[in-house]
């Protein structure tokens, strides 16, 4: 038998991760790759238990593995993501009051309208690209809507959030151009709103008091634009890949899409199965702030942990037939993170992801994919399709 190798910059492996990842599982709990020099872990219970533990597994050296390699990258993008409590606490607090329960739920209307504006010009068509002319369009304008960012600079600020998280083939996510683009884009934005509010989440940011051991303040620019760009960039990115992978993963189970169009109330289930059953953020990585035993080996303090949600989400350990795709199943996951640095904004993720199939469905109940054109999109951070052709 030949050794593991798992690489996340490895296009073959990522195209099919899964045959590893369980080799990982059963032979080597604590995966450890010395080109790159991090650890690794995919046991559902390993990934659930280090994430709660942000004492022992830090992520404020980054949670991506390219950034904790880069501690001055890290430094000119730092954001809550990078960030453990109590600071991540108070950040995350301010965020909370901007995506309130309401503003996400007031979101549904637009979310159905999109949707329809990108789906019925393709009914009677023959066929479309799911992704390119629908899942990758419908995030980035919901969070457009959500920021406030106007309808004609949406389809820019989507295409430097994809910049921003694009890694070629052998290289890593090192490019700072697109996030200075991002930020002059949104600094202008941030001095419209301070000068006229509107009922939208930058506005919501920009005029929100901030309680600090000195006093009461508002937020300052570089602060805000934190914040946005995070909302922004990964708002769109991973949303995205869940789309996509609706797209791939109901066309090859007609049977389990066949549910959905004859009881659409299971279509929020659906969603939660995608999220176990494909991953769209399958890696994250922290540091070791201490000397830790795991599965009867030493990790030292200062190494890299990587964990892998998406090799979780198929742990026989927690799931019965994991590789099989269930809209029934009813299982919790990790997909969307746990813990401290569970996703913000899960509700929005889950409302695009309902709302999307949905609309998709009543248009559209079959469909099937022109598998020799799918390309999937490589990142160190998402995995899902990129390029998903489909005939109707």
């Amino acid at each position: 038998m030949t050794d593991i190798y798992y690489d996340p910059y490895d296009y073959a492996i990522d195209a099919d991760p899964y045959p590893v990842w369980k080799r990982m599982r059963d032979e080597a709990p604590l995966y450890y790759n010395d080109k790159y020099d991090f650890f690794a872990v995919t046991r559902c219970a390993d990934v659930r238990d280090m994430s709660l533990d942000w004492h022992t597994y830090s992520n404020a050296y980054g949670s991506v593995l390219e950034l904790i390699r880069n501690p001055e990258m890290l430094e000119q993008i730092r954001n809550m993501l990078f960030e453990d409590p109590p600071i991540h606490d108070i950040h995350r607090s301010i965020l909370n009051r901007a995506l309130t329960p309401r503003r996400v739920a007031d979101l549904e209307s637009r979310v159905r309208q999109l949707c329809a504006d990108f789906l019925d010009p393709l009914v009677g068509s023959g066929g479309f690209d799911f992704v390119q002319d629908f899942g990758m369009k419908l995030p980035m304008m919901v969070i457009g809507a959500l920021l406030g960012v106007p309808d004609e600079d949406q389809e820019m600020v989507r295409r430097i959030a994809d910049e921003i998280l694009h890694v070629d083939d052998g290289e890593s996510m090192t490019s700072m151009s697109p996030h200075l683009e991002m930020a002059e884009y949104m600094t202008g934005l941030v001095a419209e709103r301070r000068k006229k509010p509107t009922d939208d989440f930058i506005s919501a940011l920009a005029h929100a008091d901030i309680d600090t051991p000195d006093g009461t303040r508002k937020l300052e620019d570089h602060e805000l634009l934190n914040f946005i760009s995070l909302i922004a960039g990964a708002g769109n990115e991973t949303v995205a890949r869940l789309m996509g992978w609706a797209g791939l993963t109901l066309a090859r189970n007609p049977d389990q899409r066949d549910i959905l169009i004859d009881d659409p109330s299971a279509i929020p289930g659906a969603v939660e199965e995608l999220l176990r059953y494909e991953a769209p953020s399958p890696v994250q990585a922290r540091r070791a702030m201490r000397d830790v035993e795991v599965h009867g080996q030493t990790v030292t303090e200062g190494s890299v942990m990587l964990l892998l949600t998406g090799a979780a989400g198929r742990d026989e350990r927690e799931y019965p037939d994991p590789d099989r795709f269930d809209v029934r199943r009813g299982a919790q996951h990790v997909a969307l993170g746990h813990g401290v640095h569970f996703c913000l904004g899960a509700a929005l993720a889950r409302l695009e992801g309902r709302v999307g199939i949905e609309e998709l469905l009543a248009r559209f109940p079959r469909w099937e994919v022109d598998e020799a054109g799918l390309e999937l999109v490589h990142t160190s951070t998402v995995r899902g399709p990129a390029k998903l052709p489909v005939t109707i």
